[in-house]
């Protein structure tokens, strides 16, 4: 996956908003404010911040070398993903969709 396709995918949800961070080098994507992705590098390579639940987060990072804890976010919620890694497509994607509903379930506890 290349980091066009995943700002399209992002971005075509609704709601959705795109925040630059020149400083920190990344893009946040919101919804109602709330931060879902994060699109920055890691290590030269192209990578997006996730929330998830922590058991799914756990089990990604044990399963897969390519998911990481986020290095300035919540390390118990939220992985990173590299996007030139071993996940399919079709699991960034669902990431992604999970995400979101975490950040809009957060926002309403």
């Amino acid at each position: 996956m290349n980091v066009s396709d995943l700002l399209s995918y992002c971005m075509d949800k609704p709601g959705a908003e795109q925040v630059v961070h020149n400083d920190w080098k990344a893009t946040q994507i919101k919804v109602d404010d709330v931060m879902f992705a994060m699109v920055h590098e890691l290590d030269g390579h192209p990578a997006v911040a996730l929330k998830t639940t922590p058991a799914l987060a756990e089990l990604l990072r044990e399963k897969h070398e390519d998911v990481v804890p986020s290095a300035h976010l919540n390390k118990t919620h939220w992985s990173t993903v590299l996007l030139d890694g071993s996940l399919k497509d079709s699991q960034i994607y669902y990431l992604i969709d999970a995400s979101l509903q975490q950040a809009l379930a957060a926002r309403t506890a």
